[in-house]
């Protein structure tokens, strides 16, 4: 035992340099100063954690800055070490306690030395926390900002823009994006949101937020950004030396700049943001569309109007208990629609009627609202000047006059837009233009700058407007101010009797459409009228004689869908008249010969009249622009008048026939030959019972080839002359072609399709693709459908095809298609550019369908955004491997809506869930019983908002991932 103990004393005394003599000395020094160098390192230990206390009490002061590195450092060691301390001071008290057994020298003398060296540490530790480079710095700045917002989740119609911006962001290509809409529509509300989610606070390194304003300027937005970024800069510093430090801070970040209520288009570049590749992106707010194209946004949010439902539940939730008198509900909901969907307006209203406490408040309440903006209201004129903001910014009379001139129809109701800008053209509104084709694009432009700046809104029903309840009582309020501009509105009011004559005396201009009227003053003093609008009164059988002489500065008449049966004698006062509208007056059986006297009519609309000769008188009207007629105006013998032919001014021509009526040959062709001698016709749309009816027009017209030529040809026996492929185009397509029951191909129709825009082939015979009709020919087309037509086997025939074909198609429909195996039929893949245009496809009743995206289609599609697959029988995968192998991730990228429908066989969409489906927002499938899995992980489809699903259906998928079904589950709307 004691010869291993001066073994180890030996190894002991090598390896520390002395000689087992010096070492043993040393051991018994350390033994004697045991308890000298605790207490000198518990003194030292004291004197650390005070300084260390000292530290961190002055960073407690600074809870706006943080620590330093070298202080968090600092820090972090001081408590390394007081740990180590603490495991030493438990060692001494064993020590002491245990300080009578023998032997406890050595064990006592090691510890001591421990101790002595902790000390020395103890000391350095100390040394260092004098932190010469400082305590605190500037804390950097929060990833995110939250705001305080009132939340969209359970707000459909604010929250869908929510998730339009997020799915923007998402896209790497994306780098800005406008939110636009007119003032009081939540759009600070969505930006706000979009600002506190929590993806975003994953997709960037930092959120910045700035409320432009009006009166902004670029050090003002500078200044913003600059205390966000915690940066400072020294007084006097230029802008431009500004935007270069903000540059360098943001240049290594991925950043989301936020700008709310951007008034004026600016460079972003002399702000200060850079463009880097970290997929940063810029977001902003404003009233004005066009703000967003100048800023160069790659994409725009439009912001529409709430819901009545997220309308009424906004409201439920600011006006609070008050709404739980059943009593007080039902005006309520009357006070919500005065509202208009508006945020802003129902914020205001909320406040007002929150105080409120009884059904007799309510109901007063309500009457002022419905009075307003004629009477003043807490709180509403705030919204009433940020209204006429928008209206006094327009620049130039003639845009607000148009503005003004909205107001004369319904709230809400949709406006047909040739039809506005005929009125507009017919009141001088569009600087004296005299071509009908060069109004109509004059008016397109200032219908472009009210769309722009919210005053009025695109309806849901293509090529119309419509003006909501608040701006049209801004507008009647403003026209009510000035002498030259009063409105008389009463539309949609039950009015059985005609307004007081005190007010048709002081009106400019009177709509009473869409009322009940029976009657109409005999004499009416109206000098100063320049329009009258009175279609849609059903029971109005009679004018009276003398209605109109006192109308000698009217400048639109619109009668259509009146009872009426005959125009009165004071017809021929109207000698300023410009527009005539006599549509759908079925009960009217001719023309006055007084119609002569209207020598500035340019326009004039018989359509579904019961008059069946058209006078000559018409021929002398030689201002004459726009003619719409029936057929059967012309009567039922051959016209022999040369009535149109001898309208030398006409522009545009419609002539509507009955498709359930037969023609004869003769009377087409004699019509045909007129119409095709006008030589100024910019328009026609006709419909030529026979193939051969179009060829003489189109060997005989020099003009229909014209660029400036639009045409709607219908050419054999259809059910309708509608063209329902049009109503998916927010914008006019103006060269259409309808082909319908006939067979094979005839040269002139391949001719006419050389100049067409739409293509509609229905019920045709003895072709097997469109093909047929030469895809060369085809190259302009736009949209495409082709109905009833039981022989084609394919659409495009590659054999035939040269390519690319159909490079500018937007929009297919195959619509009972019987023996249609595929699109594309060929030996090799589909050429490149090839449908590289299309939006929208769709299939509907095509039972042998078996392949869609055959020989390569789908690497053409990427712009594909709707596809619709309903009754095809035979279609067991929409994306078949065989025919797509080694498909990129990211194929079908630009896809929003996936329709499938009643299709029995179909057991895949695509073979796995490695499509990414990054733009994917609505599934909606029904009676598609085979299919048992969906192809989505908890990766792809982050874009997905709906699922329209049968609930019977959806217990019967397999997953992957329980993950998986819970999160698609929470996006279900069973059926």
């Amino acid at each position: 035992m004691v010869e291993a103990a001066a073994s180890a004393i030996a190894v002991e005394a090598y390896k520390d340099g002395r000689s087992i003599f010096g070492y043993v000395t040393q051991k018994i020094d350390y033994a004697d100063d045991f308890n000298v160098n605790f207490e000198k390192m518990t003194e030292q230990a004291r004197m650390l954690y005070a300084r260390r206390d000292d530290v961190e009490a002055e960073l407690n002061k600074n809870k706006m800055k943080r620590a330093t590195k070298e202080c968090e450092g600092w820090i972090y060691r001081v408590k390394v070490a007081e740990q180590e301390v603490l495991k030493l001071e438990s060692k001494y008290k064993k020590e002491i306690r245990h300080a009578w057994r023998f032997p406890r020298f050595w064990p006592r003398a090691n510890l001591s030395k421990h101790m002595a060296k902790k000390r020395e540490e103890l000391k350095v530790l100390l040394e260092e926390g004098k932190l010469d480079n400082g305590v605190v710095v500037e804390r950097p700045p929060d990833p995110v900002r939250v705001i305080y917002a009132p939340s969209t989740e359970n707000k459909p119609s604010l929250h869908w823009a929510v998730e339009e911006i997020l799915g923007n962001l998402r896209e790497r290509n994306v780098k800005r994006i406008g939110l636009w809409g007119m003032v009081g529509t939540g759009k600070t509300t969505v930006m706000q949101n979009l600002n506190n989610t929590e993806e975003v606070k994953k997709m960037f390194d930092i959120v910045i937020w700035v409320s432009v304003s009006q009166a902004w300027s670029i050090e003002k937005v500078q200044d913003s950004i600059m205390q966000r970024l915690k940066l400072k800069v020294e007084a006097g510093v230029t802008a431009i030396e500004t935007a270069q430090l903000i540059s360098n801070e943001l240049g290594g970040m991925r950043y989301l700049l936020l700008l709310d209520e951007v008034w004026d288009p600016f460079d972003l570049h002399e702000i200060g943001i850079p463009n880097n590749n970290k997929d940063s992106k810029v977001v902003f707010a404003s009233r004005f569309r066009d703000l967003c194209y100048d800023m160069d946004a790659d994409e725009l949010v439009n912001m529409k109007r709430l819901s009545y439902g997220d309308a009424y539940k906004m409201f439920e939730e600011k006006v609070g208990r008050t709404m739980k008198n059943p009593s007080i509900i039902p005006i309520a909901q009357l006070v919500v629609r005065e509202c208009a969907g508006l945020p802003l307006l129902i914020d205001k209203v909320a406040k007002v009627f929150r105080k409120k406490d009884n059904i007799h408040l309510w109901r007063d309440g309500l009457r002022s609202l419905q009075r307003w903006p004629s009477i003043k209201i807490q709180g509403m004129d705030e919204v009433l000047e940020f209204l006429k903001f928008c209206y006094n910014d327009l620049d130039g009379e003639d845009k607000k006059v148009c503005f003004l001139y909205g107001a004369l129809f319904p709230e809400d109701c949709d406006i047909f837009v040739d039809y506005l800008m005929e009125c507009w053209k017919a009141e001088g509104f569009l600087l004296s233009i005299d071509e009908f084709r060069d109004a109509r694009d004059r008016g397109h432009n200032i219908l472009h700058d009210l769309i722009n700046v919210s005053l009025l809104e695109r309806s849901a029903t293509k090529r119309h407007v419509r003006m909501n309840k608040v701006l049209r009582n801004m507008a009647l309020k403003i026209s009510s101010g000035g002498p030259d501009y009063k409105l008389l509105a009463r539309t949609c009011e039950g009015l059985k009797e005609a307004p007081k004559e005190e007010e048709w005396t002081s009106a400019n201009r009177i709509s009473l459409m869409d009322n009940d009227l029976c009657i109409l003053p005999v004499v009416s003093n109206c000098t100063n009228l320049s329009t009258l609008l009175l279609q849609r009164n059903y029971n109005l059988m009679m004018i009276p004689d003398g209605f109109f002489l006192s109308m000698q500065r009217l400048r639109v008449l619109d009668l259509h869908g009146t009872a009426i049966a005959s125009l009165p004698p004071s017809l021929s006062c109207l000698t300023d008249l410009r527009a005539l509208y006599l549509n759908s007056c079925t009960r009217l059986t001719e023309l006055p010969s007084s119609l002569e006297a209207l020598v500035h009519l340019e326009v004039l609309d018989i359509r579904r009249t019961g008059i069946l000769s058209l006078p000559i008188q018409v021929g002398c009207l030689m201002q004459m622009k726009c003619l719409r007629m029936s057929l059967s105006n012309f009567g039922t013998g051959i016209p022999m008048s040369k009535v149109i032919s001898s309208i030398s001014s006409l522009e545009e021509l419609i002539i509507d026939v009955d498709p359930t009526t037969l023609w004869s040959d003769q009377v087409v062709k004699t019509i045909t030959e007129e119409v095709s001698t006008l030589t100024r016709l910019t328009s026609l749309t006709f419909s030529f019972p026979k193939v051969e009816c179009l060829e003489i027009f189109v060997k005989s017209s020099p003009l229909w080839k014209d660029l400036r030529f639009t045409f709607q040809f219908s050419v054999g026996i259809c059910t309708s002359v509608k063209y329902h492929i049009l109503d998916y185009f927010e914008y006019q397509l103006c060269k259409c072609l309808k082909y319908a029951n006939d067979e094979g191909v005839h040269p002139v129709i391949s001719e006419v399709l050389t100049e067409t825009d739409v293509f509609e082939l229905i019920d045709h015979k003895n072709i097997s693709s469109l093909s047929d009709f030469g895809t060369v020919n085809m190259s302009k087309l736009r949209a495409c459908s082709v109905e009833g037509c039981e022989d084609i086997i394919c659409i495009i025939d590659g054999n035939v095809a040269p390519p690319p074909a159909f490079e500018w198609l937007e929009r297919m429909v195959i619509k009972s298609a019987p023996s249609l195996h595929c699109i594309w039929n060929g030996p090799g893949p589909v050429p490149v550019g090839s449908l590289g245009q299309m939006t929208s496809l769709s299939f509907y009743n095509c039972p042998k369908l078996k392949k869609i995206f055959s020989n390569g289609l789908i690497e053409q599609l990427s712009k594909l955004q709707h596809l619709s697959v309903e009754e095809c029988y035979e279609i067991e995968e929409i994306v078949i491997e065989t025919e797509n192998p080694r498909l990129d991730s990211r194929t079908l990228p630009s896809l929003k809506i996936l329709v499938l429908h009643d299709l029995p066989k179909l057991r895949s969409i695509t073979p796995d869930d490695t499509l990414i489906w990054p733009s994917l927002e609505r599934l909606d499938i029904a009676s598609c019983p085979s299919l048992l899995k969906l192809p989505f992980s908890g990766e792809n489809a982050i874009s997905l908002r709906s699922i329209d699903a049968e609930q019977s259906w959806w217990s019967t998928l397999v997953w992957q991932d329980d993950a998986i079904e819970k999160r698609l589950r929470s996006l279900c709307n069973f059926t």
